[in-house]
């Protein structure tokens, strides 16, 4: 099924629950009522077509329309991403934590076990801290400093100077993959784990886990092939329009 701006929104969520994560870094909450997604957009003033090509991309795996997205203003993809950002840090993190915590007790793991599951979870959380810290601090304002050069007719000097010393190219080398350390976290809860006096709670964190991935995998796929691509296109085009 393809997300249309005309459906209702309740109805998008009974088909696709997964989609509330990312329904609410839009800023929109549980309690919208009957209306259709056009009409909870223009209430929230969200861009109509970008929210409904999220969804769809998040919805249909093989749903990506590069050059769909490629075609929205750099800002508006950065700020999707940095509420993405908040979401994975302020939320789905600590929500994990807290399951790996409960697992001692309800788990009725040993301290050796329970130990490793935690430093291991507490590695992967500060290598993808790092990685969004280094996003937040050079990549975006460094995009947003590429499209407002490329708006003005006489552009400062300065993103010059910046594409001259520094390029997306860059970015894509240093872009470290967090994906595997994950992947090793769901495989010791998988294979490792001593037998459980209840299953549960390791069902629920292993669900979270996997949760988790999708959507970092998601994540990952617009900014390597969305905003990357359309970064090297602004860079192109100062470079040429400074020559």
């Amino acid at each position: 099924m393809l997300i249309q701006k005309n459906m209702k929104l309740a109805e998008v969520i009974h088909h696709d629950h997964t989609l509330v994560p990312i329904i609410n870094r839009f800023g929109i909450h549980l309690g919208f009522g009957n209306d259709n997604i056009a009409e909870i957009c223009r209430k929230h003033k969200i861009n109509i077509d970008f929210f409904v090509t999220i969804l769809n991309a998040f919805h249909d795996a093989h749903y990506f329309p590069q050059k769909q997205l490629r075609n929205f203003p750099a800002a508006l993809l950065i700020d999707y991403l940095q509420k993405a950002h908040h979401y994975f840090l302020d939320d789905k993190i600590p929500e994990i934590a807290g399951l790996i915590n409960k697992m001692a007790t309800e788990y009725a793991l040993d301290k050796t076990t329970i130990g490793l599951l935690s430093n291991f979870f507490t590695g992967y959380s500060k290598e993808l801290k790092k990685h969004i810290q280094y996003e937040e601090e050079t990549i975006y304002p460094y995009v947003l400093a590429l499209e407002k050069a490329q708006a003005e007719r006489n552009p400062d000097k300065n993103p010059f100077v910046r594409v001259n010393n520094f390029s997306i190219s860059d970015y894509e080398t240093q872009h470290e993959n967090v994906e595997e350390k994950l992947f090793d976290l769901k495989n010791i809860i998988i294979k490792y784990l001593p037998e459980p006096k209840d299953d549960k709670p390791g069902y629920r964190l292993l669900r979270e886990l996997f949760t988790l991935d999708k959507e970092l995998n998601e994540h990952a796929r617009i900014e390597d092939l969305i905003l990357v691509p359309k970064v090297k296109a602004m860079e192109k085009a100062l470079k040429n329009k400074k020559e």
